[in-house]
């Protein structure tokens, strides 16, 4: 017996709000699974996952510190998948994002001005809608899958990245080692909490959540997006120009990815080194899914991702555990995550075979034997 997939008539809200918690449950169920099997204590895997990571208050200032760079790139990421448009490259508008707002960092090594920011901050975001604009370009104009482009792009970027600091920006007191010199303190993210590294970047990550849910439930425009992600004829029908839609929905999610990036470099990191990202680009994909497509939701699940990148340090220091176990987490929540919303919209019905016409003869024979 087979079976086929059939959309459901009517998919149920409730569930589709439990499924995020289902999905973390199935999560800790697999995971406790593969922990016995290593011999290790669940318990205390999880302990070092979850909760040494904020037992004090600079614990809690480096989650704000894994957690903006993750809401920014989410909030972007939403306004696509609202509209049905599938970025899969915010990892590589991150970094170019990055580089270019690096690069503008380090013209302005003997300014010290509080407006040098600034312009640092403005050639990020620009680099990362640029970035994302030559996928929107091909996907509007030659109908370019842009599934296919932006995670192309992606290994673009980071290629553009190690050839930056291993020649042009690379710092020439840095005894050959592939990064650039150190910022200037001008160009620095301020610091919003003293004797910790948690800077402005949070603010402008909470700031960018809620100045995505005003566009997408405030706005005319929000109502477009939303309608094209819906039914793209439906939007065709009543005037939209999807086009239009198309470019500012990928400027949009560039120029924040991008935003992130310069916020990174110019925060945490304070320079340009070949890994200025740990996969935040691809880890903001399960942020926005986790959080139910809504920015509100992205806070919490971001939140979330960013314990997981704190623990999987703390377990590899400790436990002995591999860096790889945050992945790991990552992508069973990607999975359950996605097969909870397949099972919300759609079930599987038995498929009966029937008998094609030249067998039901050959059948009735072997019975009457």
């Amino acid at each position: 017996m087979n079976f086929k997939i059939e959309k459901r008539a009517e998919a149920s809200e409730l569930m589709r709000w439990l499924s995020p918690f289902i999905a973390i449950g199935a999560t800790l169920v697999i995971t406790t699974l593969f922990f016995l099997a290593l011999n290790k204590s669940p318990l205390e895997v999880f302990y070092n996952f979850f909760i040494a990571p904020v037992q004090d208050l600079y614990g809690v200032s480096e989650l704000a510190v894994k957690v903006a760079p993750l809401m920014l790139i989410a909030a972007g990421l939403l306004i696509c998948y609202k509209a049905n448009i599938w970025n899969i490259g915010a990892e590589g508008q991150f970094i170019f994002g990055g580089l270019i707002g690096g690069w503008a960092g380090l013209q302005f090594l003997d300014v010290n001005s509080p407006w040098v920011l600034v312009p640092v901050m403005l050639a990020g975001v620009v680099a990362g809608a640029a970035w994302a604009g030559i996928a929107a370009f091909l996907k509007t104009v030659f109908n370019t899958n842009e599934i296919l482009t932006t995670i192309m792009l992606n290994y673009v970027a980071l290629n553009l990245l190690n050839f930056a600091v291993h020649g042009p920006l690379r710092d020439p007191a840095g005894f050959n080692f592939p990064e650039s010199a150190m910022f200037n303190s001008s160009a620095a993210m301020p610091i919003i909490w003293q004797d910790t590294r948690m800077h402005l970047g949070i603010i402008i990550a909470v700031i960018a959540c809620i100045g995505v849910w005003f566009i997408l439930s405030r706005m005319h425009l929000g109502f477009r997006i939303r309608v094209r992600g819906a039914d793209e004829h439906a939007a065709r029908f009543a005037g939209f120009n999807a086009k239009a839609i198309t470019w500012f929905c990928l400027l949009i999610s560039g120029a924040l990815a991008g935003l992130a990036g310069v916020i990174e470099v110019t925060g945490p990191i304070g320079q340009l080194t070949p890994s200025i990202s740990p996969g935040y680009g691809y880890a903001a994909i399960i942020v926005a899914f986790l959080g139910r497509l809504h920015p509100i939701g992205i806070i919490f699940s971001a939140t979330l991702m960013g314990l997981l990148y704190l623990g999987g340090e703390l377990v590899q220091m400790f436990l002995g555990l591999p860096m790889a176990l945050t992945s790991l987490f990552q992508g069973l929540l990607l999975l359950f995550i996605l097969a909870g919303d397949l099972l919300i919209t759609h079930r599987f019905v038995p498929k009966w075979k029937k008998p094609k016409a030249d067998e039901v003869p050959n059948a009735l024979a072997e019975g009457a034997k």
